[in-house]
C-alpha cells in the first residue's frame, strides 16, 4: 500500500510494532520541522487525513488532539479505533516520526501554526431546528478553546461539515479574545468515502480550499494550505474559492450523491411491479456519458454519517431562508430513502407468509457499507427495528462491527428494541456468517461485503 502512496519515505524505516507513542516528542529528538499543524478531533476524518498529510509532508509535524484519552490510546496502539483499508500502514509508518496523537489539546493548539477543526457536528436533537439543523456545540467549544489558549496568530481550518457562513461566526468567536490575536479562517471540506478513504486522500478528485482574499493574512493562509497539498496533489486539482462557496459545496455534493441513490431506489420499486430488472436499467442509463454509472446500484437505502445529516442541514438552511419549494425538493430524497427501508422490511414479512413472529432472521452486514466498521445511520438498524416490531428474532454477523457496538446501537443510539424486549432475548451476534445463517427462516444481505 505504501509503495503506491509515497515516494518520499524509505520502506526501511518501520516503527517498532508493539511500541506506543503517547507524547508529541519525536523519536529523533534532534529533528527540526519546517512547520507544525494540529487537528482537533481524532475521528473518521481527522485521523486518516492527518495521517496522509504526515506521510506526504515528512518535514511537517502533525499533531492529532482529542479530549477523549481512550480514543488517543487506541490511535497510539496496534489496534486503531477505526477500520479503513490501508490506514494501519499509513499511521504506523509516520507515528512517532512526524505524526503524534495526544489528549493535551491546549499544548497542541500552542505548538501549531495551522489548526484543523474536525469535530463531530451531528443533527441537532433539541431546541430550534431539532431533527434538521447541524448541532454546532462541539465546533463552538473548539473555537472558544483556540481563542482562549492561542499564543499567537493561527490559521484555523473548518474540516467538519458545517452550514454555509459558519466561518463568519467562527471568526467572531476567535477574535473575541482580549489579546488582539489575529486568526484566519479557511474552509477545507473533506470528500472521503469510507472504505476508500486512503485512496481518496492519496489521489483526490479535487481539494477545495475556501478563503477570503481581501486581507494579506487570509491570502497567506490560503497559500500555506495550498503548499501543504501541493506535496502530492497536482495544482489543477486544487480549487480555491470564497468561504461560502466552499462550505456550501460539501453539502451540495452529498445531496447530489444521495439523490442518485434515492432515484435508482425509486425505480427499483417500479421495476418490481413491471417485471423490469433494475440492474439492467441502471446499466443502460449509466452508459449515457451525461449520467455516468456511479451511485446507480439499487439498495435498501443509504446510510452513514454524512448523506442524511447534510441533506437535512441543507433543507433547514433553505427553510430558514424562505426557500420552501427548494427545501421540499431535497427533503424528498430523505422521504424516498426511508420508504425504501420500510418497503424492504414489509417485503420480508410478506415473503414469510405475512408473519415473522418468533422466526429467526439473519442479517449479514451491520455496517452502513463494506470496508468500514461505521454503523452510523446504517440501514440495517432501521430494518431490524421494523422486524423486531413484528416479534422476529435476529441473528447478526458483520466482519468489522463488534458486538458491543451493535448492542449500543440497539439499546441506546437508535432505541430499536420494542417495550418488554431486551437485546439478549431478541438479538444474537455471531463471529461467522455460517453460524448466523444456521437454522434461519430468511437471510438478509444488507451490506455488500
Amino acid at each position: 500500500v505504501l509503495d503506491k502512496l509515497t515516494n518520499n519515505m524509505s520502506t526501511e524505516t518501520k516503527p517498532e510494532e508493539k511500541k506506543e507513542y503517547i507524547t508529541t516528542k519525536a523519536i529523533d529528538t534532534n529533528r527540526k520541522f519546517e512547520y507544525c499543524i494540529a487537528c482537533l478531533g481524532a475521528g473518521y476524518v481527522g485521523g486518516p487525513t492527518m495521517g496522509m498529510i504526515a506521510l506526504k509532508c515528512p518535514e511537517v509535524k502533525v499533531i492529532v488532539a482529542d479530549i477523549n484519552p481512550k480514543q488517543i490510546q487506541r490511535w497510539n496502539s496496534d489496534k486503531l479505533p477505526i477500520y479503513e483499508p490501508g490506514l494501519d500502514e499509513v499511521i504506523k509508518s509516520c507515528r512517532g516520526r512526524n505524526l503524534f496523537f495526544t489528549s493535551d489539546v491546549t499544548q497542541a493548539i500552542k505548538d501549531a501554526s495551522m489548526i484543523f477543526v474536525s469535530v463531530n457536528t451531528p443533527t441537532k436533537k433539541y431546541g430550534m431546528g431539532a431533527g434538521k439543523a447541524a448541532d454546532l456545540k462541539n465546533w463552538e467549544l473548539a473555537a472558544r478553546h483556540i481563542a482562549s489558549v492561542a499564543n499567537g496568530s493561527k490559521i484555523v481550518i473548518e474540516k467538519s461539515t458545517l452550514p454555509v457562513r459558519t466561518a463568519h461566526s467562527m471568526l467572531r468567536v476567535l477574535h473575541a479574545n482580549e489579546r488582539g490575536i489575529e486568526f484566519s479562517v479557511l474552509s477545507n471540506p473533506e470528500f472521503l468515502a469510507e472504505g476508500t478513504a486512503i485512496r481518496d486522500l492519496s489521489q483526490p478528485d479535487r481539494v477545495l480550499i475556501g478563503g477570503n482574499r481581501d486581507k494579506k493574512i487570509d491570502i497567506e493562509a490560503v497559500d500555506k494550505l495550498v503548499w501543504i497539498y501541493k506535496h502530492w496533489v497536482p495544482s489543477e486539482r486544487i480549487l480555491t474559492t470564497n468561504l461560502w462557496s466552499s462550505e456550501l459545496s460539501k453539502l451540495v455534493a452529498n445531496a447530489f450523491l444521495a439523490q442518485r441513490v434515492s432515484s435508482i431506489n425509486s425505480i427499483s420499486a417500479l421495476c418490481e411491479k413491471t417485471g423490469a430488472a433494475v440492474s439492467e436499467v441502471a446499466t443502460a442509463i449509466g452508459m449515457d456519458k451525461r449520467i455516468g454509472n456511479k451511485f446507480l446500484n439499487a439498495s435498501v437505502g443509504f446510510g452513514g454519517s454524512c448523506f442524511q445529516k447534510d441533506i437535512l442541514n441543507l433543507v433547514y438552511i433553505c427553510e430558514s431562508l424562505g426557500l420552501k419549494e427548494v427545501a421540499l425538493y431535497w427533503n424528498q430524497v430523505i422521504v424516498m430513502n426511508n420508504y425504501q427501508k420500510e418497503r424492504f422490511a414489509r417485503y420480508v414479512v410478506k415473503s414469510l407468509f405475512n408473519t415473522i413472529a418468533e422466526k429467526r432472521i439473519t442479517i449479514l452486514g451491520f455496517a452502513f457499507k463494506k470496508n468500514t466498521g461505521d454503523t452510523r445511520e446504517t440501514a440495517s438498524i432501521y430494518i431490524a427495528k421494523h422486524l423486531l416490531k413484528e416479534h422476529a428474532k435476529l441473528a447478526i454477523y458483520d466482519p468489522q462491527v463488534p458486538e458491543d457496538q451493535i448492542k449500543y446501537d440497539f439499546e441506546k443510539e437508535y432505541d430499536a428494541l420494542p417495550d418488554g424486549y431486551t437485546f439478549e432475548n431478541r438479538v444474537s451476534v455471531y463471529k461467522s456468517a455460517e453460524e448466523a445463517c444456521k437454522d434461519s427462516h430468511a437471510i438478509l444481505i444488507l451490506t455488500e461485503w
